[in-house]
């Protein structure tokens, strides 16, 4: 390529990327309407196209627990106009599904964290137990009889789990269902004796007794339901699992445009109240700071190589 070319190349690129975005951006979400991942991406998708001035239209494609979705973004075209809301699952995926057509770590580049769900140690008040110390006493006790649900293989709670058993050194049986609200009932009526699970929809059943909290799984205490301690506090420690939600897109992707799509976000984060208080009101915490393309970039690979480990020592795969 000559030098004229080239620069010429540069320079339509610094047009593209400043007249970004000149037309409405998709958010692909891998998951049905209605969920967590939609939720989140709803609402930033709202606060997004009225900071940038066009359409951030969600574009739910479900299926192989967000595969399906994240595919298509990967095979879109890398000029930020196809966009993926990704979670945790994104990072899980990566090692539990024997059969990828991607690599998360290496065809979706990381643009911002959007918030943070904490998930929660719930049990049937019938199980005896008061506290995870008891709990992981009682599975010692009694090897592959303690059952814990989850929203299905691969989920953050089934790994979550899984973890649980490889710090504490338990053999405890994992159930996995087809959505939470299958795994919560089941856990009221006492078919599983506990879960691990986002903490919001399983609070109210907790507040009213009919369940029992055990232990958050982030690292600090959660504001909403500060009078739960953490799995650390509880004695497990170096134990810091959640849910999270962010925007990925494609590789390839100018960094100017991702640039831009990430200070967005984080003017929205930072200083939209209504947009906080709505995902504060749904049980969502805000991300880390800083939020930059480079340092999510750095949180999505440790997040890759944690649930990697986990994933081998659990013999956790799906075919």
């Amino acid at each position: 390529m000559t030098a004229i070319a080239i620069a010429c190349s540069a320079t339509a690129l610094t047009t593209f990327a400043q007249d970004y975005p000149a037309k409405p951006v998709r958010l692909v979400v891998g998951y049905a309407p209605g969920g967590a991942t939609d939720l989140s991406a709803r609402l930033i998708a709202d606060a997004l196209g009225k900071d940038l001035g066009q359409p951030f239209i969600v574009e739910n494609r479900p299926g192989a627990n967000s595969n399906i979705g994240a595919e298509a973004v990967v095979r879109a075209p890398a000029d930020g106009y196809t966009l993926f809301v990704g979670s945790i699952s994104t990072t899980i995926n990566q090692s539990v599904y024997a059969k990828l057509s991607f690599d998360a770590g290496r065809d979706l580049v990381p643009v911002a964290q959007l918030n943070i769900v904490p998930n929660i140690l719930a049990v049937n008040p019938q199980l005896p137990v008061s506290s995870v110390a008891d709990y992981v006493a009682y599975a010692k006790k009694n090897p592959g009889k303690l059952t814990c649900a989850s929203p299905g293989n691969g989920s953050s709670a089934h790994l979550g789990c899984e973890l649980f058993k490889l710090r504490t050194g338990t053999n405890i049986l994992h159930v996995p269902y087809r959505g939470s609200g299958p795994a919560v009932a089941d856990l009221l009526g006492g078919q599983v004796d506990s879960m691990m699970d986002n903490l919001p929809p399983l609070l109210p059943q907790i507040r009213s007794g009919k369940l029992k909290g055990l232990a958050v799984t982030t690292a600090q205490r959660v504001s909403f339901a500060s009078d739960i301690p953490t799995m650390q506090e509880s004695g497990i420690a170096d134990f810091d699992v959640a849910a999270w939600f962010a925007v990925f897109a494609p590789a390839g992707t100018p960094a100017q445009v991702v640039d831009t799509l990430n200070r967005a976000i984080n003017r929205q984060l930072s200083g939209n109240a209504d947009l906080k208080g709505k995902y504060e009101a749904n049980g969502f915490l805000m991300p880390p700071a800083p939020n930059s393309p480079a340092s999510f970039q750095s949180f999505v690979q440790s997040e890759l190589k944690r649930w990697g480990e986990t994933a081998r020592a659990a013999q956790v795969k799906i075919d």
